[in-house]
């Protein structure tokens, strides 16, 4: 650890999207001194992702809303630490930050944390997912958001949720419709579920907004229909389809953006109880519940933090999440896939469960047969979550398929393939000899 005099603040925060933001800002007019990291060169995180060309991914109720944000910012006074990524929190409540601009690591002792980093996609591994021309519907919503037009070539979206028909319209608000849109639910199906979303008027707008360009689009609507295999064929992507009654077919395109729901990103994070330091996580990397309870969880991660500051008393749970969670919940009712089966239970044994060491089902099976292993040694041992992401998109499904495996067993808690630990992002070694060379030198 260098011996360097850290940066002294009485919260950072840990994130510069809507959560984040709301939070500073809110913590900020509390009378408290406020750092705010983001990893990116912008504010805005993945919903108000801003654009390096003309805004056209995000409508204007949502620019709106994230210019209300900005100001409230603004007036605070607080001054973002734009590209630096937080590395983890060690036992003495020290900060650690990858200055990436400067290539140091800064090293922050706050008194709070507030950890607003988002969610991550899920996506659900199929035969052919890790193929070159494979994306996620978010990282494809986040080059519409950033640059204004959409790849070449024939897109073809599948999963399930919501957000598969938002980013549909914003292809076809862009004039490049995708070829189809495969959904595994069927909200057509479930009338309850509709009526109960009624009582959500602007979840309606907003999707009726979005439905309506997609209808209004040559995109077929595909419902109740899973996207099974992937494969190279003729310099493009065939993609398998099979409907609700288990007959496939073959639908082709350039590019395949897949998604299957998100979940909150609470990857990598110590425990730190010897520590006094308060952590609060908010937003979407508490509970994934969309952008309106991400902004009232941030300024309630602020009150919660004055409180445990100042040893007032306990803040109850903010009334816009609890109705954000219920909105969620019938969304979540209302594309249940038709297809109740277990995703992962029947496919192939050399389909790929982890992307990035290229570990295949198989292989996990294999592993599964010898006896008894540990998810962290199957993690050493199997190399599976070992590779550049870490853990974040195989974890959950290896450990789906252990409990699958061991019925008996009780279920393991998410992402426990190791032990969390920081850095919780790769960090150069010259970053981290940077403060040590200018120490010498003062």
């Amino acid at each position: 650890m260098t011996e360097r005099q850290p940066l002294r603040c009485d919260v950072l925060v840990i994130g510069g999207g809507a959560a984040g933001v709301a939070a500073a800002a809110e913590l900020a007019l509390a009378g408290l001194s406020v750092e705010l990291a983001e990893q990116r060169d912008a504010l805005g995180g993945a919903y108000h992702r801003q654009p390096a060309g003309r805004p056209t991914a995000v409508h204007a109720r949502g620019r709106r809303q994230w210019s209300r944000l900005v100001d409230a910012f603004a007036r605070a006074g607080i001054a973002p630490r734009l590209r630096h990524v937080f590395l983890g929190l060690d036992s003495d409540g020290l900060a650690m930050l990858d200055d990436r601009a400067e290539g140091r690591v800064l090293v922050v002792r706050p008194r709070a944390l507030v950890i607003a980093v988002g969610a991550i996609e899920r996506v659900l591994p199929r035969p052919g997912w890790q193929l070159p021309g494979v994306m996620t519907a978010g990282g494809l919503q986040m080059i519409l958001k950033e640059g204004g037009s959409p790849p070449p070539g024939d897109i073809l979206i599948a999963g399930n949720g919501p957000l598969t028909i938002a980013l549909a319209a914003d292809l076809a608000r862009l004039g490049h419709p995708p070829v189809a849109l495969i959904e595994a639910g069927d909200p057509f199906a479930r009338p309850a579920a509709a009526l109960r979303l009624a009582a959500y008027p602007g979840l309606v707008a907003e999707a009726a907004g979005h439905l309506a360009r997609v209808f209004a689009s040559p995109t077929p609507w595909l419902r109740g229909e899973r996207l099974t295999a992937i494969e190279p064929r003729n310099g493009r992507l065939a993609a398998t389809i099979r409907d609700r009654r288990g007959a496939t077919r073959t639908l082709a395109a350039d590019l395949i953006a897949l998604h299957d729901g998100i979940r909150p990103n609470d990857f990598g994070l110590p425990a730190n109880e010897e520590s006094d330091i308060v952590v609060v996580r908010a937003g979407d990397c508490r509970e994934a519940l969309g952008i309106r309870a991400a902004i009232a969880d941030g300024r309630h991660a602020a009150r919660q933090v004055i409180a445990l500051l100042t040893q007032g008393p306990s803040i109850a749970d903010d009334d816009a999440v609890l109705r954000q969670r219920r909105a969620q919940a019938v969304l979540g009712d209302l594309f249940r896939p038709i297809d109740g089966a277990d995703p992962l239970a029947a496919l192939p044994d050399e389909t790929i469960l982890c992307r990035c060491e290229g570990r295949t089902f198989s292989e996990l099976r294999a592993m599964l047969a010898e006896g008894e292993l540990s998810p962290r040694e199957i993690r050493l041992n199997g190399r599976f979550g070992m590779g550049l992401c870490q853990g974040r998109f195989c974890a959950d499904n290896v450990l789906h398929l252990i409990a699958a495996a061991r019925p008996g067993d009780p279920a393991e808690p998410p992402m426990r393939l190791a032990r969390d630990r920081w850095p919780a992002r790769p960090v150069s070694i010259a970053a981290l000899a940077a403060d040590d060379d200018e120490q010498r030198e003062s």
